[in-house]
């Protein structure tokens, strides 16, 4: 595998997935997390997000307002990357895509 690289987001306070997701406990959804994902290694790699397939994505833990977030990511001799997402120590989510070429 190449060598791991990875970026950091703090989830907005008032981004607008908490307002029905949900009332009372904020959590941030997994298609949020999906999506930044996408657009992080779509930007890194210096391809289109159009046609990106995720092949498995398991989400671990609840995010909520406010949290740091780390992703890290290898590319894979198959041209697809393994990703993973923390916040801090405790594991988030993690999974396989592809990105056009």
């Amino acid at each position: 595998m190449n060598a791991e690289h990875a970026a950091s987001w703090t989830v907005p306070l008032d981004h607008p997935a908490f307002a029905g997701h949900f009332p009372g406990r904020p959590i941030l959804p997994g298609v949020v997390l999906l999506d930044r994902v996408v657009h992080l290694l779509a930007a890194a790699s210096g391809r289109a997000t159009a046609g990106a397939v995720i092949t498995n994505a398991k989400f671990l833990s609840p995010v909520g307002p406010g949290e740091t977030l780390r992703f890290a990511w290898q590319q894979l001799p198959s041209g697809g990357f393994r990703f993973d997402v923390a916040a801090g120590a405790r594991a988030v989510a993690s999974g396989l895509l592809s990105l056009p070429s």
